[in-house]
């Protein structure tokens, strides 16, 4: 009778250890993951940033043979924010429809943007339409001379984008050209600091971005 407390006392040690070797290994495992989480959001902030210089490089070399081909009165560029704006003057008055101009300047730009698209698979590409707030005077049904049929600036935004994404597509697959989206705003989004009338609201913005990934 005498040795059964040393016999509770070396299971309650037992038992003591048990449980520290538990709680060591649930701890262990705790910091295993978050320690997996911080290095995988670490990874896909370096590679977003890594991404974004890729953009503003290809930006960059855009602008270059758009300036190459004397063709820089139909965009501009903002590199810092991944972004070209197509002037009004892209498209024939009052038209979804492409000028000439424009189109030739495009058979270089396509190209490197699909090189670009290929070459990045975290990168979308979102075409965005605008106008002024003039409304529609009458609603124009000449499909063919027009490029679209609208009797709205909502309508017609959304038929430049659309026009100018075909200009961006011709080099890609199926897959990547669903990684060009195309949205219409009207006269929704004037210019910071401009009037809504003003016609310099009317332009087509391709904005790079680069998406999460999983």
């Amino acid at each position: 009778m005498k040795d059964k407390p040393n016999e509770w006392i070396s299971i309650s040690d037992l038992m003591a250890g048990v449980m520290a070797v538990v709680m060591l290994l649930l701890v262990m495992s705790v910091l295993q993951k978050t320690y997996a989480e911080l290095k995988h959001k670490q990874e896909m902030e370096q590679g977003g940033a890594a991404q974004q210089k890729r953009i503003a490089e290809m930006l960059n070399d855009l602008k270059k043979s758009v300036e190459e081909q004397g063709a820089s009165s139909l965009m501009s560029f903002d590199i810092a924010d991944g972004r070209i704006t197509l002037k009004d003057n892209i498209f024939e008055k009052g038209s979804a429809c492409i000028t000439p101009l424009a189109a030739q300047a495009f058979k270089n730009i396509d190209v490197k943007i699909s090189k670009f698209l290929q070459d990045n698979s975290l990168a979308s590409i979102y075409v965005e339409g605008h106008t002024d707030s003039l409304p529609v005077s009458r609603p124009v049904t000449d499909y063919a001379r027009f490029c679209t049929v609208y009797d709205d600036n909502f309508t017609l935004s959304a038929a430049r984008a659309r026009e100018a994404r075909k200009l961006l597509i011709s080099q890609l697959d199926a897959i990547q050209s669903k990684r060009i989206v195309v949205a219409g705003f009207g006269d929704s989004h004037p210019l910071k600091g401009i009037d809504s009338k003003d016609g310099r609201n009317r332009r087509v913005e391709i904005q790079f971005a680069v998406t999460s990934g999983n």
